[in-house]
């Protein structure tokens, strides 16, 4: 079962503009190839097809507690997506007439299904507007591949953060990308060290891929002077435990201990999207909806 937390896992500065181009880019993250709905969906289906869970223990409660992470991270990379195309709106905007081709002015590389699908909101798909795959999940029965694969799929996803990093300077954009090569980093060294206590190979070694510290970007060297890439969050109340008879010992990068932290980081506050007319979401004129929603509202709370 999930417990769901209405914040996102850090918060995310504002957009100073809406930038298309940007949210374009960072689709990619969330449903490409190397992209969270591919780690999630991974070590969701490896924790569901576990085979001797019990005798196992560990690497299953490690799989699995990645995992339930790996859902905050899809709100978090598709948070950043939606400010990016809702810019700085606060209040229902009535600016952008339907009649008057509001659109068509839009920057060159920016997603289509953005607009035409979503009403200017995220989607489960790549940076070209292709559906994310179920064949992206590597899923095999055999222990030692299926860490080895997720070793793969989180260097391959650093590699394309940092590929996205560099197509946008949007804060909103790269504050999340920041806490994702760390976040992301933690991961690699976890399945790193669950190989090395199975096979002896010392694969830590091999980290970071690309060559180059997270400590190099200023959005991650913030979250590493706060410890973030020494702990690995438990996303449960009582389960889960044995991580840390894997994520134990020191930090390669700095030698300070490892630490399991019980429950989620304190994160930040969901952005508030506010309404667009000319995608007409939730309507083109919602008044109607907000007088029933405040009536609802009303009578929740006994007023």
């Amino acid at each position: 079962m999930f417990l769901r937390i209405d914040r996102l896992q850090v918060e995310l500065p504002a957009p100073r503009e809406a930038d298309p181009r940007a949210a374009a880019a960072v689709q990619e993250l969330l449903g490409g190839r190397f992209g969270e709905m591919s780690t999630l969906m991974n070590y969701m289906y490896q924790s569901f097809n576990f085979r001797h869970r019990e005798k196992l223990r560990p690497y299953y409660d490690l799989i699995a507690n990645i995992a339930t992470e790996e859902l905050g991270h899809i709100e978090l990379v598709s948070a950043s997506v939606n400010m990016l195309l809702n810019g700085p709106r606060k209040d229902f905007d009535r600016s952008e007439d339907p009649a008057q081709s509001p659109w068509k002015g839009l920057p060159a590389g920016f997603n289509p299904h953005h607009f035409i699908v979503t009403g200017q909101a995220t989607l489960v798909g790549n940076s070209l507007g292709q559906p994310w795959r179920g064949d992206y999940v590597f899923s095999s029965g055999n222990l030692i591949l299926d860490l080895l694969h997720n070793f793969f799929l989180e260097n391959g996803a650093r590699l394309q953060k940092l590929r996205v990093y560099e197509m946008t300077d949007n804060p909103a954009a790269r504050e999340m990308l920041g806490y994702l090569f760390v976040r992301g980093g933690v991961h690699a060294l976890a399945y790193a060290k669950a190989l090395e206590q199975l096979t002896g190979v010392d694969m830590k070694k091999m980290l970071p891929i690309p060559n180059i510290p997270n400590s190099h970007f200023a959005e991650a060297r913030k979250f590493e002077e706060r410890g973030v890439h020494r702990a690995l969050y438990r996303f449960s109340p009582d389960d889960y435990k044995q991580i840390a008879a894997i994520w134990e010992g020191t930090h390669p990068q700095d030698g300070q201990p490892l630490q399991v932290v019980d429950g989620p980081p304190q994160g930040g506050d969901l952005a508030e999207l506010a309404g667009i007319a000319s995608s007409f979401a939730p309507e083109y004129a919602p008044e109607e909806i907000f007088e029933i929603a405040g009536k609802l509202y009303n009578k929740a709370s006994g007023r």
